[in-house]
């Protein structure tokens, strides 16, 4: 596997700058980083490229667009073979209200964040999961509210490159 170039303190400040306001404008991100526009806007290219910032998108409030219930979902499925595995994550895929699918180890196989506009919706959503042939057991964990949401912590010296990566 190809090595990465390890990341240096600019790298972080930048990434810190990124995941803080995602929109910020490349003069005043090159500002707060100690750098010139063109060699900022380098590094930034380099940092996407090499996988670093895998997507730069808004945090939308769930609840103002309609969405009253939130909920993560473990789904323990019949069997942990390929195929099924493959299968369940195309169906779950082409559900719009699932948000996010973890494949996870331990008693269950995924953990899906999913959205739904009221109880019945989530009711709805149980039904399509339990409908699936590959699916053995389901458990429901309503959120009842967020303690925390963070940002990944981004380290404060350079890191060397993870040749495993």
């Amino acid at each position: 596997m190809t090595e990465r170039p390890p990341l240096d303190e600019i790298d972080l400040k930048i990434l810190s700058e990124l995941q803080r306001d995602g929109r910020i404008r490349n003069n005043e991100l090159a500002e707060r980083v100690g750098l010139s526009e063109p060699p900022c806007r380098r590094r930034v290219r380099a940092l996407r490229e090499r996988g670093y910032v895998s997507a730069i998108r808004a945090t939308l409030d769930e609840k103002l667009l309609g969405y009253e219930v939130i909920s993560f979902v473990l789904i323990q499925l019949q069997s942990q073979a390929q195929g099924p595995l493959q299968t369940f994550e195309r169906s779950v895929a082409a559900l719009p209200l699932v948000l996010q699918v973890w494949r996870i180890s331990g008693d269950a196989d995924y953990l899906l964040k999913c959205v739904a506009r009221n109880v019945e919706g989530t009711h709805q959503q149980l039904l399509q999961f339990s409908a699936m042939p590959e699916v053995r057991n389901i458990r429901t964990f309503p959120v009842l509210g967020a303690a925390k949401d963070a940002p990944l912590p981004i380290p404060s010296s350079p890191i060397a490159s993870d040749p495993s990566r």
